[in-house]
């Protein structure tokens, strides 16, 4: 029996309905169900042949453990070892490098020195920072955002220095970038899964949260096939199996504004009911199919050859 496990934390809506999604297919010899886990040990071989992922992100055990999981061949979804290490700012860069437009983005050092350091564990950090060559670079309206985080926390728009100024003296810490902001005429949330299936959905992110799928623009068929070419290539780079992505069209040029995504919101009262049934069906119809091609260890990584090899 090959077996589909949700790791999951708070959602109420999504998890139990796409266990049941999944087992009301009826494949033969696969199953889901909730994981269930303790303390883990090296003798430890996983009963899931897939996991998806959904938590994560917020318990340090959770990502430990699924990494353990993926070198044992389990397919996890999304790839545990790029989630520990990507960024914002990171990310923003290989969609240059694979031809997706993004806004002109800074990288910030920390307002307060990092844990456990002085002023004397930033010396290689000019001071004062070059700001009006950065807000020359930029411009405004920006906004000030961290360069790991999700969730729109600790996310401010900033119209001018002050804002700014006013903004970063509260991100204590957090390492953050700042970004231009992108006046926009269309806006589209899309969905990727399998780096093959895309949902692209006309969005309103200034709109109530209620009504934000409720847009005032249909995309033309160009428009559809330029985000799902742009969806690809970000989703194959970033090796995201799961992912929402979002872009903000200006003057014609779609610009890719938040595409880290990896445990993107799938509960039904917020992504409204026709895409929660897209999300259902597409996820499913994808973790059946990884359960069936059977445990894989992740290729690419230096300790991969002496794995895959059996040495």
């Amino acid at each position: 029996m090959k077996t589909i496990g949700l790791l999951f934390g708070m959602e109420q809506t999504f998890p139990p309905a796409l266990v049941a999604r999944i087992n009301s297919l009826e494949v033969e010899g696969v199953s889901a169900e909730f994981i269930k886990t303790g303390g883990v040990t090296l003798e430890d071989l996983l009963k899931y042949d897939v996991i998806l992922d959904r938590i994560s992100q917020d318990i340090p055990f959770y990502r430990a453990m699924l990494k353990f999981a993926a070198l044992q061949g389990v397919r996890v979804v999304n790839n545990p070892f790029w989630w520990s290490a990507d960024d914002k700012f990171f990310n923003c860069a290989i969609a240059e490098k694979v031809g997706v437009p993004v806004p002109k983005t800074v990288l910030l050092p920390t307002k307060n020195h990092p844990p456990s350091t002085t002023s004397e564990s930033m010396r290689n950090m000019i001071y004062p920072l070059n700001w009006e060559e950065l807000f020359n670079y930029v411009g405004f309206p920006a906004y000030l955002k961290p360069h790991d985080g999700g969730g729109w926390k600790h996310v401010y728009k900033c119209d001018n220095p002050k804002e700014f100024f006013d903004a970063y003296d509260q991100t204590g810490d957090i390492t953050m970038i700042l970004q231009e902001g992108i006046e926009f005429d269309e806006y589209y949330r899309c969905y990727a899964i399998g780096k093959k299936y895309i949902k692209i959905m006309p969005y309103e992110p200034r709109n109530p949260h209620h009504l934000r799928y409720v847009a005032s623009f249909t995309p033309s068929k160009e428009r559809l096939e330029q985000l799902e070419d742009y969806c690809i290539r970000l989703v194959t780079a970033l090796d995201y199996d799961f992912d929402t992505l979002e872009f903000a069209v200006r003057d014609g040029i779609p610009y890719a504004i938040d595409f880290l995504n990896p445990a993107p919101d799938a509960e039904r009262t917020s992504v409204q009911e026709e895409n929660f049934e897209w999300v259902l069906d597409t996820a499913a119809q994808y973790l059946v199919e990884l359960a069936l091609e059977g445990r894989k260890t992740p290729n690419g990584y230096a300790w991969s050859s002496f794995i895959n090899s059996g040495k």
